[in-house]
């Protein structure tokens, strides 16, 4: 399992703790990410001239995000400008993402286009759960090296309020859900005004959005604030409410679901967002990963984790899968895998986490509150 950091206190003191207690992912963290945006063409020094330039976004949507942040950089003694790129790096990546090397490239590597499409997630409401609550899921695709990297992060902040979340060690916040049965998902979209402007990163908001305790809050939290890239968050909370809330430059569009279900992959739902999409590569697998899941969601008549564990193992389309692992004919630097695995009981403050490949390994369960009796 990956380390458990419990932090507490001001969002300074929560900064130091994650900082210090993860100081050695952190390290691990800054070198993926100079090696990823030199692969770019982006030098780790103009990454940290990029990062900076959303210190200030950040500090005017939330002071105390940005203390956390510094207070990262201080209690793992690097440059704050290093921990800004970390958690800008959605922002600073180009659309055209990985760069070099190219598809073109590749593809006269491989004979082929590589994928490389991340993240399926699926959100149940009440009326479709075995149990009658709210489940929340998710794979976390990405680059495996980086799987070294990660950290659970338990917070309890000021006002005894807790969330958990699975992160990259010097980030904020990805996946996670908190004590007031709120949960957060996300899938990397690509629009062609990504990057062009300074806006809140996404994995700020994400932070941000573990203080909500619904989809409505969560909602008011975004309107009226600027994107700097595209995202998808998929959220819900424990009175059944679901909404794929998906951001780019251009703003703000929701998505619900329907018959209880909602789920999302790689690429824009709403059609007024899709005219900014940059375009999808013939064989990138959001399209079918999407049709994978929306299967499984019919497939059955009610869900529970287990069915949820089925979904997030589905290996049907190989290399290509829900379930991904990494194609052994690509260079390091492009072979995007599953890294973990996320099941979120919202009403009762569980994630049921599978650390690697989750066709590989069994989930193992996880309280947002240390003192919360796992059965």
């Amino acid at each position: 399992m990956f380390p458990i950091l419990d932090i507490t206190g001001t969002a300074s003191e929560r900064g130091r703790m994650h900082g210090a207690l993860a100081k050695r992912r952190v390290e691990r963290s800054v070198a993926s990410y100079r090696s990823l945006f030199d692969n770019c063409g982006i030098g780790w020094r103009e990454a940290q001239r990029l990062g900076r330039g959303y210190r200030e976004v950040i500090g005017d949507f939330s002071p105390a995000l940005l203390e956390e942040i510094e207070g990262i950089a201080l209690g793992a003694d690097r440059v704050v400008d290093e921990i800004l790129a970390l958690n800008a790096r959605t922002e600073i990546l180009p659309p055209s993402f990985p760069g070099k090397p190219s598809g073109e490239w590749l593809a006269s590597r491989l004979g082929r286009t590589a994928d490389f499409g991340e993240c399926t997630a699926i959100a149940v409401s009440p009326s479709r759960s075995a149990n009658g609550q709210t489940l929340l899921a998710q794979n976390w695709d990405w680059l495996g090296a980086q799987r070294d990297a990660l950290v659970l992060l338990r917070i309890r902040g000021e006002d005894g309020s807790g969330c958990l979340t699975l992160t990259e060690a010097g980030m904020l916040a990805k996946i996670g859900c908190n004590d007031r049965g709120f949960g957060v998902c996300l899938n990397i979209l690509r629009s062609a005004d990504d990057g062009a402007a300074p806006g809140v990163p996404v994995h700020v908001l994400l932070r941000a959005l573990l203080d909500c305790g619904s989809v409505c809050e969560a909602l008011e939290r975004l309107r009226a604030v600027r994107f700097g890239a595209s995202s998808n968050v998929l959220c819900a909370d424990r009175s059944g409410d679901c909404a794929a809330l998906e951001l780019s430059p251009a703003g703000l569009h929701v998505v619900r679901g329907d018959d209880g279900t909602l789920c999302h992959t790689n690429h824009f739902l709403a059609p007024e967002a899709q005219r900014a999409e940059v375009g999808l590569p013939p064989s990138l697998s959001s399209v079918p990963r999407l049709a994978c899941a929306l299967r499984h969601a019919k497939g059955a008549r009610m869900h529970d984790v287990g069915s949820l564990q089925r979904l997030l193992r589905d290996e049907t389309d190989g290399l290509l899968s829900v379930c991904r692992h990494p194609d052994p004919d690509l260079p390091q630097e492009a072979r995007i895998e599953t890294v973990a695995s996320a099941i979120m009981e919202l009403a009762q403050g569980v994630m049921h986490l599978a650390p690697h490949i989750p066709s590989t390994v069994a989930y193992e369960e996880l309280a947002v509150s240390p003192a919360t009796a796992l059965a």
